[in-house]
């Protein structure tokens, strides 16, 4: 199987090239196309999808990542499954249960940086003068669900541990957390759905991974 994933920012991409390697090997092959930015995706993306009809097969599946930001989910949702309808290809959403598709879409909610607030441990483990128990705030407790931005949120945590002091580096943050994100115990519900997609993908229960991840 063969993963074509397009992403919105450089940040997404760092992510991805930290996890992807954990799981998509051997007879496996992942590539990670990165847009300026959640407009920037959202206007080439018909384009990019029409050009991938012309040549995709069965053993390829097309992975759409991106926030949500402030809009709202199920609107955004219904936008990328019509841009991938506009170029004839099928959606794991469009298509009947256990027939083959094309194209998976995912969304990061509300940011990516939700995913590094579901696993705490990897914020610690990266910037180790964050307490791993500061997710214990109710505030922290459903990743998901963190007002006020998860982006601006784990800028202030980490610069009243010392860190950053002129302004969080995203896609250093982003590099460096998730060097140490443990899939198997991501507390981010829109990242378990996304890690759950590509397993399923490839036929591998993530109750069978690797324990060491």
């Amino acid at each position: 199987m063969h993963f074509e994933l397009l992403v919105e920012e450089p940040s997404a991409e760092k992510v991805l090239e930290n996890l992807l390697p954990r799981i998509i090997t051997g007879e496996h092959s992942y590539r990670i196309i990165t847009f300026q930015g959640k407009m920037d995706m959202l206007k080439h993306l018909p384009s990019r999808l029409k050009g991938y009809k012309r040549w995709i097969n069965s053993e390829t599946k097309i992975i759409v990542l991106i926030d949500r930001d402030r809009d709202d989910c199920y609107q955004l949702k219904k936008k990328l499954e019509q841009i991938a309808m506009k170029a004839e290809l099928i959606t794991k959403s469009s298509a009947e249960r256990g027939h083959p598709f094309d194209v998976l879409n995912r969304i990061a909610i509300e940011e990516l940086e939700a995913w590094f607030f579901g696993d705490p441990n990897a914020v610690h483990s990266a910037y180790p003068k964050v307490s791993s128990k500061f997710s214990q705030k109710a505030a922290y407790r459903n990743p998901d669900n963190i007002s006020g931005g998860t982006w601006e949120t784990l800028e202030r945590i980490l610069k009243s541990a010392g860190y950053f002091k002129t302004g969080i580096k995203k896609i250093e943050a982003a590099h460096e957390i998730s060097r140490f994100m443990n899939p198997l115990v991501n507390r981010s519900k829109s990242f378990q759905v996304f890690w759950e997609g590509i397993t399923s993908c490839i036929n591998l229960s993530p109750l069978k991974k690797d324990k060491k991840l």
